[in-house]
């Protein structure tokens, strides 16, 4: 698990005073701003936030230290990171994504299938993005409780049950 959670990204500037375009990843999108100070990837930054006002697929938001729109700019792409203390807990049965990234996916006899890269959501389920031995490409395994049982994050597993023929046959026909 790691200490920095992705809770949003700059998506460019908005005006020409130094606010930027901001996308929140969290499930309640303005409270972002309760999760400040926010910080670079690398860590190397660190930004208090207030949201301005509400815009198409985001916020507008000052950041301390950026004043000028090339500033803003100059911070399009830059994802945004809170300190895991200052998120919620979370329930039992829900995981930040960044907690699912790394984890060894076994099916439900213990063959590993492989790690999770990624975890995409495209508006219907979250997807694990699977990659391991013996598959050409990743496999996309949908992250609900039928195909993905068991999470134990603390010993760094998944146990999946995917569905008929998302992976490549084991070679054990009966």
């Amino acid at each position: 698990m790691t200490d920095r959670i992705c809770v949003g990204a700059i998506a460019g500037s908005f005006g020409v005073r130094g606010e930027v375009r901001l996308k929140s990843f969290c499930a309640d999108p303005q409270a972002i701003g309760d999760y400040a100070p926010l910080y670079s990837e690398d860590g190397a930054q660190k930004y208090d936030v207030t949201l301005t006002r509400v815009i198409k697929n985001g916020f507008a938001a000052r950041l301390s230290g950026v004043t000028s729109k090339e500033q803003a700019d100059d911070l399009k792409g830059t994802q945004l990171f809170a300190d895991r203390d200052q998120l919620p807990v979370l329930p039992d049965d829900e995981y930040y994504h960044s907690d699912l990234i790394g984890l060894e996916v076994l099916d439900t006899g213990g063959t590993s299938l492989g790690v999770v890269r990624a975890v995409h959501n495209h508006g219907a389920t979250d997807l694990l993005e699977i990659h391991g031995p013996g598959l050409s490409a990743t496999v996309l395994l949908p992250f609900t409780s039928a195909a993905v049982p068991t999470v134990d994050t603390g010993a760094g597993r998944i146990i999946a049950d995917p569905p008929e023929g998302l992976f490549p046959d084991s070679g054990d026909d009966a």
